[in-house]
């Protein structure tokens, strides 16, 4: 079966199998003294930065969670997009888990900007209203769309003016540096954010994410305000209370440190895209597929009768993003074929052209 429902289908790839299968040898540390996580703390501080500090952890919810843990007082709260998928996607985690209140801001294309954080950083010191302490963006974003270090930039310098610090989600990281051509650091610690997340398991890894302190100042706020933990240090704690914390860690790292190894996370990501590209410039043309929005990344958005979605999914599965207006979602991945792609356009095509009763 070849799918285009989410690049979590894509199976793992084959260099970090090997990685893995690498790191099963002899005895190893637990909880991450072992070698494979020190070797992976050094390949996240030759990307982002001398400061940065990583956390392995087991999937993109848990990182999610964690970061924003990390970083939120008690009292404290969420500015997000409305499509943010922390908002739509997480089964209500960061409110269950990280207990805190997220305003979530409509935006036309996911991405925040300083105007649409204003619609929710106010009522500072009312005690009656959750404090907007955190500002959370995607990168890709939820609709396929992607940041330039530049509105990062504008993003991170308006947030920390108003004394909150901001987390990326970064499940599909890599694509966004593949999108814009860019490295990992230039639209992340280059650009102000303070803590991010790394996904591995959508580009190839067997299940692996991280977060990533890039600012050793971003801190935990403790009663009254006080400077209590940094985030990194909060993270050694709660990694572990939100059972994010691998006894044999050494396997999780080893995932990522393939990807970091000879910029397989960006030869994966670059692929991923460009079948996306080619996806979207084979159906775009189809009269009776209507593009949403302009792909940038590996995610297609298209409007599509559902009665043609029904009859193409029977051989390539995929998503409903948005049902009411018959909105559906294609994802690429690491291991999309030109021959999917094209197959794929040809199954569409037929069931567009094929009678309807």
């Amino acid at each position: 079966m070849r799918g285009f429902a989410s690049d979590n289908y894509a199976g793992v790839h084959p260099e970090v199998l090997a990685a893995v299968g690498r790191a099963n040898v002899d005895h190893e540390p637990a909880y991450g003294d072992d070698s494979w996580t020190a070797r992976l703390k050094g390949l996240v501080r030759a990307e982002f930065g001398e400061q940065a500090e990583a956390f392995p952890v087991f999937n993109g919810t848990g990182a999610n969670v964690l970061a924003l843990q990390a970083l939120l007082p008690p009292w404290g709260a969420v500015i997000c997009a409305e499509s943010a998928h922390i908002h739509q996607d997480e089964g209500g985690a960061p409110e269950r888990i990280a207990h805190t209140k997220l305003y979530a801001v409509p935006t036309e294309d996911g991405k925040l900007t300083p105007e649409l954080i204003d619609l929710q950083a106010h009522g500072i010191g009312f005690v009656h209203r959750a404090q907007p302490a955190v500002v959370e963006i995607a990168q890709v974003t939820e609709l396929g769309t992607v940041y330039t270090a530049e509105e990062v930039r504008a993003v991170t310098d308006h947030a920390h003016s108003l004394g909150m610090s901001v987390y990326m989600d970064g499940a599909r990281l890599a694509n966004a540096a593949a999108a814009l051509r860019a490295s990992l650091r230039s639209f992340t610690t280059d650009a102000g954010v303070d803590v991010i997340s790394f996904g591995g398991t959508k580009n190839g890894a067997l299940g692996a994410e991280m977060v990533v302190v890039l600012n050793p100042d971003a801190v935990l706020s403790g009663p009254g305000g006080r400077r209590q933990e940094s985030a990194a240090q909060a993270l050694g704690y709660l990694r572990k209370s939100s059972m994010q914390l691998s006894s044999k860690m050494r396997f999780v790292s080893a995932q990522l440190v393939a990807l970091l190894t000879d910029e397989l996370w960006l030869r994966s990501a670059r692929h991923a895209n460009a079948m996306a590209a080619r996806l979207a410039a084979g159906t775009g043309t189809l009269d009776g597929v209507t593009l949403t929005q302009t792909p940038q990344a590996n995610q297609v958005l298209a409007v599509l009768d559902p009665t043609v979605a029904a009859a193409v999914r029977a051989d390539y599965p995929f998503y409903d993003w948005d049902e009411p207006r018959n909105e559906v979602r294609w994802m690429t991945s690491w291991d999309t074929t030109e021959q999917d792609v094209d197959g794929f356009v040809s199954a569409l095509s037929a069931a567009l052209s094929a009678p309807r009763v």
